[in-house]
Parts: structure tokens; C-alpha cells; sequence
């Protein structure tokens, strides 16, 4: 095979080095600190600040081949593999860049040269076609008349919903910050004499190089001014384009992959070569093998999360295809002879990865046998493609069996689960368990160790372990999948104090990891909650402690809104409020105060309006201490109740908002993004209750209620100037069917009961009618038996139906009657008789009824009963 993937690797290195490029290896899979992502998931991840302007290069001209990985976020592939020919987890991205020197026609030349070139990769130049952002004059010429490409084969990508900047053809780093258009190269898979390319078909045509021309700086959403120097950036997928190469339709079926699963068919005795779930397990083994290479291992959080459900998925489909032994861990041989010529530290970590995976795979055997039958069992009871939601809470909570896999084996056999009661189960989940972790931890630990509190400016810290308690006790030492609470010297996790729920996040050491769920407060203590994942800790290791910190960003953000929510409730309500309560997570904010009037929508509107104006000045939060008695003579806020040491924290938001508090705060109110209320009730005299979400949490709840809207107007086939006005129609006329079916069903109840009533016996001196109907609506049925008291004038009225095996009986006394005979008294003749369930009143009761197999019997037991009462 002329164009290997190992030759690939070389040429493309080979061809930039010719043209004055510095050769840099690949950075770690793992991000420089400062990054909010998980793992590198682009070539030019390690050039960011070079973008920004923060830092000059030593090179002004660059090539590399950069190890990714995208199992989340924004660029989120793990649901597309095995499901789509051209997604990888891990990959490898092939880029040039340059930092102020060349620009748009070199790069491109360098592109097409390499790409078509008969001494380089020697593509057919009719086989390739371009996409260019609208407003790029200058690339577009470049493509026509320099390269001399067809206008036909030059494509045009305009703004997505008329956004301005918004397309798939204009790059942004982030909502602010450096930016420009893009030009992307695709190959024809297939002749098209139309020239039409539908560029999501990849039966069509496949993306294979992306070229970004770095000019512009975004300064808001409408804004962008020109850089001082511009920059290339490019990535070409590695995979991608040696199935190219190779002449073959798919990433799984270039050398390297062909080889995997070749070899995980062979070691399994498969007979099969061609299978989605093969698909998965080659791309799941490169992917955990290079991110255990980087000190990653399995566990329930971060990037350890990541690993686990990319190793458990991997299962999952060798499950699934018949593989029911242990066998994962096995595949590292053929994975690291395969990078062994580029990855030179694999080899040195064989055994390390072995061990790793193996002993995660061990542990998730069991696990995965069990949820699979359980659901597989689960999945033949169903009557329509829908599962219960606590059946999928079942199988993770209890058995272990990730919600992810749940959903893979559902979407394949075409099965519903409906994530928002999922959602909500989950949620409810988390609120018991909190509450019980707290019973737990109270009065449960007595020490006089103080921890110094450094998470106002750090996030990540070295640490010595000072105590260690398993319920109650105290320990020397805690071991793997122990439950226990930790007690540090210097600590950056936040203690629960003042509404903000306390930080969770790990500690760890070498390949200890120490998996933080909660955070509590033990007089001068800090106490980590949490359960130990793999390893031991001892009292007086020297650890890492480390917070979550995309979750920490969440709770100061809703924290900082509290303190602005405060204070414009004072100013709009036009009312000294007094806080009375507060609760504040990384999902949403609660604050209790007094007010004795309601708050009607348009001081809601009011109130958000405000916040939003602050939040968009960007103001800069401040803290410091001070003396307590000067806190309350320069007006801060504080809570009356509360007992304050001599020098108390403040908080200051501009001159806005002034407040005493211990919890942590964003830098800016601008990090908040938006503010949105959800909820606001009284929940008891003179109290009430505003809920709010910010952030990222709050622009997903504004999308899925204008989703919602959008579905109602697709309905209604309607616009948003008319949509109000046609409801209404629709609910008036809703309004006049009703009436008219109620006047026309009174007509066929009096016809009715000109048969009913010839069923009336005497019992005694009063009349007595028990009868089968076919009428179900329970509004006609109060009709009918209004109707039948006319005619039955002194009596007892017995009515029932069958409804799904099941018989509903409703019983009615004419309220002359009531003395002697009761109808909630005759419903539990009823009940004994059948297995009943239900009750009522002296004068009408109903019960369903089960087990039935002769009502005349139980009609006869009735009749029984009013002769020994009369």
C-alpha cells in the first residue's frame, strides 16, 4: 500500500519542513492548566494564547500532528461513532500554522499543492471542491483565479438564520476573542454531474481540510475589529484523509483500523470483519490507551468519567456481538505496535495500561451481564417502544448499568426514553441523598484540627491529610470504594455556609483517587465527603486537592445574581425586604424574603430587566475585611439573626450592592451571562420565594420554551403575531363543542332512561336499581344519575362498567334515605366482595373493583344487607 498511515504521517511533515515550517510534536492530550476543556480536542489548543496575543512563539511558521480527543461539549462525537463512517473519539489532527507571516493565498497553495501534487498526495483535481464564508471576496478569488478551481466547485456558506458571524464557515474561538473565516476542501466520493453537493451527505462528499485565516478580534456579538497580525490555522483529519488514500469509505476501514479488527475478531473467534460494535470497541481502545497513558484513570468524575464510559461503551457492543469473557484489556498489544514508530512512552507503559484496564473491566464484567438482561428482559415486556424512565434509574442506580449504555442498546432498537423525567428523577435522586449525607455527617466527627480555607484564588493545591473518619470513627487509613470524610490542613473546597452548597472534586495522588461528593463545615474543619476510587490514603500523605471547577463557575455566578437580586427587589418592590432564606447550587439560585404583596408579572419583568443591565455593564466584584461594627455603619447587608466574629468578609458589587458574606463570588457580574426567574410564590404569610437560573442553564431553558412555541406555531400554522388570537378561537370554539355535546348527550341520557328506569325494583318500601351502562364519561354519569333520582324519588341507584378487566361502581342514596342507608356503606360491601379500592359519601361513592367473577351474587349480597337495615 503506497499511502500507509505511518507514510501519511511523514509526507505531510515532510512537505511543511520543505517549506520552512518548524516541526513541534504533539502537546499532552491533557490541557495546559488554565483551559476549561477536558481534553485537547484541536490541533491549535496549544497555540491559543499565541492567538490572543499573550505570548510570541519562537516560530513564526509551524507543522504538527496533534493527538484529540471530543467526547463532550461543543464538539461531541462519542454518540456519532459506530453510527457514522468519519467519527473518531480519538484522533489525529494534521495542521500548519502560521503566526503573522503567510496568510490566505500561501496557505492555500500549500494545501492544494500537497493535496494534488503527483510527487505528494497526487488527488485528482476534479475530485476535490471548496467552501468558502460569503463576505471572503478575497479567498473566493483566490480559488477561482489562482488556483484556477470551477466556479461550480466553489461553494458559498452564508450566516446561519441571518446571525451575523454565525456560520459554519466563519471560525470564533468563543463568544469574544480572535475570529475569521474559513475555507474547507472536501473530496467527491461520488461523480455528480449537477454539481449539487449536499455537504452533510457523506455518501457524497467527505470534509477532509479546514483552513482558518485568523484576522479578525470579536468584541461582542455584532462587533469584530481587525488584529494587528493574522494567522493560519488548519487541521486535517488523519483518518479522514488516509481513507482518501486508501481508496476505501470509511475511517474503519483504513490500514490501522482494518488491522484492530482483524485482531479483535481473531483473539474472540468472531466470524464476523464488518460491524458497527467492532466499529466502537477499535475506536474505544485507542481512545482509553492514550488517555491512561496520560495518568487518567477510570472513575466517576472529570476527566476519569470520560475513560470509564468510553471503556464501558466498548463493552457494552463486545456484549452485544457475543463476546462474554474479558477481553479489552488484551487489545493494547496491537494499539501500541501500532503507534510504537510515533509513541515511543507506550511501550514503557504497557503493563500500567494493562493493569488499568483489566481491572476496570473486571469490575464492570458482572455489571454489564446483569443490566443487559435485565434490560433486554425489561425491554420484551413493553406494549409501545417506550421505557419507563425508572427502569433506566433502576439499572444505574442500583445495578450500576450507565445511563449512556441504556440509552445505545434503546436507540437500537428504536425505543423512547423520555431524558426530561429522567432528568427529574435524577434530581430528586440527588436532593434525598444530599439530605441523607447530612443526617449522617451530623455530630459525627469531633476534631480540633483547623483547615485554612484558600478557594477565594485557588482552585487546585498541594495538601497534607490531617484526619480520616469512616462512619464516625477515626481512621489512620481509607481504602478503595471506602465512604468517609477527609479533613486537610489547607484546602481550596468550599464548606457548606450561607445557602451555597458545598464544592465537590478529587483528591488525589500518583494513581489514588479520592472522589469528592460534598463539602461540610466541623466548627474550624473542612471535611471532604466523598468515596475512595482506587488505591489507599494514609494520615499525612501529601495529596492534591482540586475542585470542580466548571461546577464552582456555576454556584459563583448564581451567588453574585443573589446579591443583585436583593438588591433590585429593594428597588423595584419600592420595599425594605428582609432576607429570610437562601439556597445556591450550580443548577439554579433561591431566595425567601418578606414582602406582603403578590408580584405580578410585569415587576418580574422589572426585575430581570435590571439584573440583566447590571450583568451587561460587566462589573468588577470586590471583597475585603473589615471590622463588623464598620460593616454596619457603612450600610452593608447582613442577616440580623446571625451571630458575626469581630472581622467579617465583605462583598461589594460597585456601588450597587454591599453585603457580609463568606461565599465565593465570579470576578465580574458580566460572567453571569443572563439571569432568568422561574419561580415566585408565597410559601407562608408575608414570605416569599423567587427561584433563578443563569448562565448556560438559563439560555438552555429560553431555547427549549422558544422550541416549544415553535411547535405550538407549527400546529397552529401560525406566526407570533396571530398565535395568541388563534388559541383563543380555538378554546372558544373548544367551549361551544362542549356545550353542544352536552345538550346533545342529555337528550340520549332521557332516551336512556326510559330503558333504565324499567329495571327499578322494590326492596321493601323504597326503590332499588343496580345497572350495567356504557357510558364511561364520569360529567354524563352525574347527569344520568341526577336524572334516574327523579324517577327513583325514595331509593338507592347501583351503576357500573367494565373498564380494562376491571369493574367501577358508583353508588347513589336520595338524600330522604341517608338516615338509614349510607352509599359509602354499600361501596365497602363492594370492596370486601371484589378487592376493592376506593370510598365516598353518605349520599354518592364509587370503588373500582378487581377479582370479579359474579355480580349478581354481589348485587344479591347488597340487597341482603338493605332488607337486615330496613
Amino acid at each position: 500500500m503506497k499511502y500507509t498511515t505511518n507514510t501519511i504521517r511523514k509526507m505531510f511533515l515532510m512537505f511543511f519542513k520543505e517549506n520552512n515550517h518548524k516541526i513541534i510534536p504533539s502537546s499532552s492530550l491533557i490541557p495546559k492548566k488554565k483551559s476549561n476543556l477536558l481534553f485537547t480536542n484541536a490541533g491549535m489548543n496549544q497555540f491559543q494564547d499565541v492567538f490572543l496575543g499573550k505570548k510570541k512563539y519562537p516560530f513564526s511558521q509551524v507543522v504538527t500532528i496533534q493527538k484529540c480527543l471530543r467526547t463532550g461539549g461543543k464538539h461531541n462525537d462519542l454518540d456519532e461513532v459506530g453510527y457514522s463512517e468519519y467519527h473518531n473519539t480519538f484522533f489525529e489532527m494534521l495542521g500548519n500554522f502560521s503566526f503573522g507571516t503567510y496568510f490566505k493565498k500561501e496557505a492555500i497553495l500549500y494545501a492544494w499543492n500537497l493535496l494534488t501534487d503527483k510527487s505528494w498526495f497526487n488527488i485528482p483535481k476534479k475530485k476535490l471542491f471548496v467552501t468558502v464564508y460569503y463576505k471572503d471576496k478575497e479567498t473566493y478569488n483566490i480559488w477561482n483565479k489562482i488556483i484556477k478551481l470551477s466556479k461550480k466547485n466553489i461553494i458559498k456558506i452564508y450566516n446561519k438564520k441571518n446571525k451575523k458571524y454565525e456560520s459554519d464557515n466563519f471560525w470564533q474561538m468563543g463568544d469574544t476573542g480572535p475570529c475569521g473565516p474559513c475555507t474547507e476542501i472536501f473530496f467527491k466520493k461520488k461523480n455528480n454531474n449537477n454539481q449539487e453537493y449536499n455537504l452533510e451527505d457523506k455518501s457524497q462528499c467527505i470534509e477532509i481540510w479546514n483552513i482558518v485565516f485568523i484576522q479578525f478580534n470579536r468584541i461582542n456579538k455584532n462587533e469584530i475589529i481587525p488584529l494587528k497580525i493574522t494567522c493560519v490555522d488548519t487541521g486535517m483529519g488523519l483518518e479522514r484523509i488516509a481513507s482518501v488514500l486508501q481508496n476505501v469509505n470509511s475511517n474503519y476501514q483504513i490500514d490501522t483500523f482494518k488491522k484492530i479488527i482483524t485482531y479483535i475478531s481473531k483473539i474472540n473467534n468472531l466470524n464476523i470483519s464488518n460491524h458497527q460494535s467492532l466499529n466502537v470497541i477499535a475506536d474505544h481502545i485507542r481512545a482509553a490507551i492514550f488517555i491512561i497513558n496520560e495518568n487518567i484513570i477510570p472513575s466517576n468524575e472529570h476527566r476519569g468519567y470520560i475513560l470509564r464510559r468510553i471503556i464501558r461503551r466498548a463493552l457494552c457492543h463486545g456484549n452485544k456481538i457475543g463476546i462474554k469473557n474479558i477481553f479489552f484489556y488484551k487489545l493494547t498489544k496491537i494499539i501500541i505496535s501500532l503507534f510504537n514508530n510515533n509513541e515511543k512512552d507506550l511501550e514503557n507503559k504497557k503493563k500500567y495500561i494493562i493493569n488499568i484496564l483489566k481491572e476496570e473491566e473486571l469490575q464492570f464484567h458482572e455489571t454489564l451481564n446483569k443490566g443487559i438482561k435485565f434490560l433486554n428482559q425489561e425491554i420484551k415486556k413493553l406494549k409501545k417502544p417506550e421505557i419507563n424512565s425508572k427502569i433506566v434509574f433502576y439499572l444505574y442506580d442500583t445495578l450500576g448499568f450507565p445511563i449512556d449504555l441504556t440509552k445505545d442498546i434503546c436507540r437500537e432498537q428504536k425505543i423512547y426514553i423520555n431524558q426530561e423525567k429522567l432528568n427529574n428523577i435524577i434530581l430528586q435522586h440527588k436532593k434525598n441523598t444530599k439530605n441523607k449525607i447530612k443526617k449522617f455527617i451530623q455530630n459525627t466527627i469531633h476534631t480540633d484540627i483547623k483547615t485554612i480555607f484558600c478557594g477565594y484564588k485557588k482552585n487546585k493545591i498541594t495538601a497534607t491529610i490531617k484526619k480520616i473518619f469512616i462512619n464516625g470513627k477515626e481512621k489512620k487509613k481509607i481504602l478503595k470504594h471506602e465512604t468517609g470524610i477527609i479533613i486537610l490542613d489547607i484546602t481550596p473546597f468550599f464548606g457548606e455556609s450561607g445557602g451555597q452548597i458545598g464544592d465537590s472534586g478529587i483528591i488525589y495522588k500518583e494513581n489514588v483517587i479520592f472522589q469528592v461528593k460534598d463539602t461540610q463545615n466541623f466548627i474550624n474543619a473542612i471535611g471532604h465527603i466523598g468515596t475512595l476510587c482506587s488505591g489507599k490514603m494514609h494520615i499525612n500523605d501529601i495529596i492534591v486537592a482540586e475542585i470542580n471547577k466548571k461546577k464552582r463557575l456555576l454556584i459563583q455566578n448564581n451567588h453574585t445574581a443573589t446579591h443583585l437580586l436583593q438588591t433590585t427587589l429593594k428597588k423595584i418592590l419600592k420595599y425594605s425586604i428582609e432576607q429570610k432564606g437562601s439556597f445556591i447550587n450550580d443548577q439554579y439560585l433561591r431566595f425567601d424574603f418578606t414582602y406582603p404583596n403578590k408580584i405580578n408579572i410585569d415587576e418580574i419583568f422589572k426585575i430581570e430587566k435590571k439584573i440583566n443591565q447590571y450583568i451587561q455593564k460587566n462589573i468588577i466584584i470586590y471583597n475585603k475585611k473589615i471590622n463588623f461594627e464598620q460593616a454596619k455603619s457603612n450600610n452593608y447587608i447582613f442577616l440580623k439573626n446571625k451571630i458575626y466574629q469581630k472581622i467579617v468578609r465583605t462583598v461589594s458589587i460597585g456601588n450597587i450592592s454591599k453585603e457580609i458574606c463568606k461565599g465565593t463570588h465570579t470576578h465580574s457580574t458580566g460572567n453571569i451571562g443572563i439571569f432568568k426567574i422561574i419561580l415566585n410564590k408565597s410559601i407562608s404569610s408575608g414570605i416569599r420565594r423567587i427561584e433563578a437560573i443563569t448562565n448556560i442553564i438559563a439560555l438552555k431553558k429560553i431555547q427549549n420554551h422558544e422550541k416549544k412555541i415553535n411547535e405550538i406555531k407549527i400546529i397552529l400554522k401560525s406566526d407570533n403575531t396571530s398565535i395568541i388570537s388563534k388559541i383563543k378561537t380555538l378554546i372558544n370554539e373548544n367551549n361551544d363543542i362542549k356545550k353542544e355535546n352536552y345538550y346533545l348527550n342529555r337528550e340520549i341520557i332521557t332516551y336512556q332512561i326510559q330503558t333504565i328506569r324499567k329495571k327499578i325494583i322494590k326492596i321493601k318500601n323504597i326503590n332499588f336499581l343496580s345497572y350495567e351502562i356504557k357510558e364511561k364519561n364520569i360529567q354524563l354519569l352525574k347527569i344520568l344519575i341526577d336524572q334516574l333520582k327523579i324517577y327513583i324519588h325514595y331509593g338507592i341507584i347501583i351503576l357500573f362498567y367494565k373498564k380494562n378487566k376491571k369493574y367501577i361502581f358508583i353508588v347513589s342514596i336520595t338524600k330522604n334515605l341517608i338516615k338509614n342507608i349510607q352509599a359509602n356503606k354499600i361501596i365497602e360491601i363492594i370492596k370486601n366482595n371484589t378487592q376493592g379500592t376506593g370510598g365516598g359519601k353518605s349520599e354518592l361513592a364509587q370503588c373500582i373493583g378487581k377479582n370479579i367473577k359474579n355480580i349478581s351474587k354481589i348485587i344479591q349480597n347488597i340487597k341482603k344487607w338493605i332488607n337486615l337495615k330496613l
